[in-house]
């Protein structure tokens, strides 16, 4: 969404994007106490973390407990955060509870079915793509839904008739209508995004309108008639609350430490290959966090680069010889019909060169 301008908490460009990163402390301010150089940490910040190094407030760094790689690190922060305060801040996750979790192979996702799993028999609700289903329901989810070729809402109604008691909603829109519909009495729906904005590389203000014009909005007694809770949630406007982030953070580290979590890494991808990082997310073919690395791209795969060019320029060289055969080609049958036009002016020529010498004769 930031890279279509769809972020609000971006600043416009020139800019560097990048809320969480991991990495080596180099140097330190005077004031410093807590943090030391060498110290390894992960880091939350509002932007500016996809770079080789960043400067950033010492309370918005985390000390990575022994065993975490920099890459889980760099997947924990933002993913385990939201998943963590929007379940157990809002969302008042209890024993025997029932949750629905959109994009449940996606970072959060992920993150939000573990932490259910740190909670005695709460059934997990699961939307993913039926290729995703196996992992996801490794990972702990109860029900997998194909969202592409089933409605959810149904699926749902099949196995807990009288709805849900916990709805993460990163969609917007007409889902959130349907979202507050599933909830049970005493049940909490907490929106945080606006996925359905998002329809290809490029911005689409067609489906920007869309989800606009679907927005989801309620009155107040509806609320108190249904006994049903609405809360909103974004990461990115809790910046000044550290004090509450740390807390969240502290839990979720004790968790790491007692194996009950574990960041799930899709890929990891260089600086160089952004775009096509960036392009996996966006077509929903990631499992688990998509990372990226500042180390050097080896030798051998920056050579692979030249070679897709050089590919290219083959394909086109193929082209132009299939272009100038099909040419040559034209010109033969040119040839072909040209000589065939020939052929009765010469048949005429004898017969006029076979009365001439008639004439001859007959002087």
């Amino acid at each position: 969404m930031a890279r279509q301008g769809l972020y609000d908490r971006l600043p416009s460009p020139p800019v560097t994007p990048g809320m969480e990163c991991a990495g080596v402390v180099e140097a330190v301010g005077e004031e410093v106490t807590d943090r030391k150089v060498g110290d390894k940490v992960m880091v939350l910040n509002r932007f500016g973390l996809w770079q080789e190094v960043a400067a950033v407030p010492a309370s918005h760094t985390f000390l990575i407990p022994e065993g975490m790689s920099f890459e889980e690190a760099a997947a924990l922060p933002v993913n385990y955060i939201t998943a963590y305060m929007m379940l157990f801040d809002f969302g008042n996750l209890r024993p025997n509870q029932s949750v629905l979790i959109h994009a449940a192979a996606g970072g959060v996702g992920i993150a939000a079915t573990q932490l259910c799993k740190t909670v005695k028999d709460v059934t997990v609700f699961g939307t993913a793509s039926a290729s995703k289903h196996e992992t996801i329901s490794e990972g702990g989810v109860t029900h997998p839904i194909d969202y592409r070729t089933k409605d959810y809402v149904e699926e749902v109604r099949k196995i807990s008739p009288k709805g849900l008691d916990v709805i993460l909603d990163p969609l917007g829109g007409s889902d959130t209508h349907k979202a507050y519909n599933l909830l049970k009495p005493m049940g909490k729906l907490i929106t945080y995004g606006a996925a359905n904005m998002l329809a290809g590389q490029k911005k689409n203000l067609l489906a920007v309108a869309k989800n606009w014009y679907h927005q989801f909005s309620i009155h107040t007694l509806s609320l108190i008639q249904g006994n049903k809770s609405v809360c909103g949630f974004h990461l990115g406007y809790l910046d000044g609350e550290m004090e509450l982030i740390t807390q969240a953070m502290n839990t979720i580290m004790d968790l790491y430490k007692e194996g009950k979590i574990k960041p799930r890494i899709d890929s990891t991808w260089h600086l160089e290959q952004v775009g096509d990082a960036m392009r996996k997310m966006q077509e929903r073919n990631n499992i688990g966090k998509v990372i990226l690395t500042t180390e050097p791209m080896p030798e051998e795969e920056k050579k692979e680069e030249p070679k897709k060019e050089d590919k290219k320029d083959d394909k086109k060289k193929d082209d132009k010889k299939k272009d100038d055969k099909k040419k040559d080609d034209g010109k033969k049958e040119e040839k072909k019909d040209d000589k065939k036009k020939e052929e009765p002016k010469k048949e005429e020529k004898k017969e006029e060169e076979k009365k001439e010498e008639v004439k001859k004769e007959e002087k």
